[in-house]
């Protein structure tokens, strides 16, 4: 019997009209998101609006995603993000450095092999959206750490469904952020982050509440912990942290 990713992928549907969205933002809805089984295996591929639309969701469409973490060497910071008022899904929300998807638009970014697909477009993503040249962030020096299974409403019409794989990196960067995406940027300690947590005013994407409830604290931990003899972190020092090898299901 097959499950009920791959039946909702036989009977997705995409009838809604996106003209009265953002035109940049409702043209990267057309861009080729990849299709996945609960185990993450590659089953077919489907524009973007069709993977967020929460009829689709609702019936078991999945589709791989990727979220970056980028961390200063100095001091440990990590990089946040507001995204924009004219983002879809989840706009005007605080949330990790990057969040994304490969695509099968491009034949690199659908090589699974050490995650070397995820990480392309990993570098894409963050030109992209926060103009961070791609000189910057070589996919060599992002430390995969494991996937998570996660689904989360937008509105009553969009939402995510995705087996997100969690991508740490330590780099200096150069933010030019594309305001289309991001209004908003900013480095933050883990106490300055829990505190936003806390504060009125402050919205998150469900995704990056996820992660940071079970896994981001502990690691952050790990990473201060890791330090070089030159003082500063390094995400490769967390190498192996984590099994990596199996889907973490957080539905």
């Amino acid at each position: 019997m097959s499950s009920p990713a791959v039946q909702a992928a036989k009977a997705a549907l995409a009838n809604v009209d996106l003209s009265s969205y953002d035109p940049e933002q409702s043209r990267l809805m057309d861009e080729r998101c990849i299709l996945v089984d609960e185990e993450d295996n590659a089953i077919g591929t489907m524009d973007k609006k069709t993977c967020h639309l929460m009829e689709n969701i609702n019936k078991g469409l999945l589709h791989r995603a990727f979220s970056v973490f980028i961390f200063r060497p100095s001091d440990g910071k990590l990089l946040l993000q507001q995204r924009a008022s004219q983002k879809i899904t989840f706009p005007d929300m605080w949330t990790n450095t990057c969040c994304s998807h490969p695509l099968d638009d491009f034949e690199a970014e659908k090589v699974e092999e050490n995650q070397f697909g995820v990480k392309v477009a990993g570098s894409r993503k963050l030109e992209h959206e926060l103009g961070i040249p791609q000189s910057q962030t070589p996919t060599d020096n992002f430390q995969y750490l494991t996937r998570i299974h996660y689904l989360a409403p937008s509105n009553g019409k969009w939402g995510e469904h995705e087996i997100d794989y969690i991508l740490f990196l330590t780099a200096d960067v150069t933010v030019t952020p594309n305001l289309n995406e991001i209004q908003d940027y900013k480095y933050v300690d883990k106490e300055e982050l829990q505190a936003m947590f806390k504060e009125e005013g402050y919205t998150f994407t469900p995704w990056f509440k996820l992660i940071a409830r079970d896994f981001l604290f502990g690691w952050w931990d790990e990473l201060l912990k890791r330090k070089g003899v030159d003082g500063k972190v390094s995400a490769k020092s967390l190498a192996g942290l984590v099994d990596g090898s199996r889907v973490m299901k957080m539905i």
